[in-house]
């Protein structure tokens, strides 16, 4: 049940994050260092990828691997 609750909110951050990105950027200090480092581009982009796609993928495979296989990643 705790495998449950922990994917879904990941996905809650991973898409909470994609949402605010979009209405307020300012809000996100890291994206303009990574902006910085990486380029306007490639910082957003990896940005993106850290804090949206990477929590979204991780809570959808731990919901599937918890739920379906009954699989565990506190056991």
């Amino acid at each position: 049940m705790l495998d449950i609750i922990l994917g879904v909110l990941a996905v809650i951050y991973g898409i909470f994050t994609f949402i605010q990105r979009k209405r307020k950027p300012e809000s996100f200090a890291k994206i303009e260092s990574m902006k910085k480092i990486y380029g306007e581009k490639a910082g957003y982009i990896v940005h993106v990828i850290s804090y949206s796609v990477i929590p979204i993928i991780f809570g959808i495979t731990i919901i599937i691997l918890s739920s379906v296989y009954g699989m565990s990643i506190f056991d």
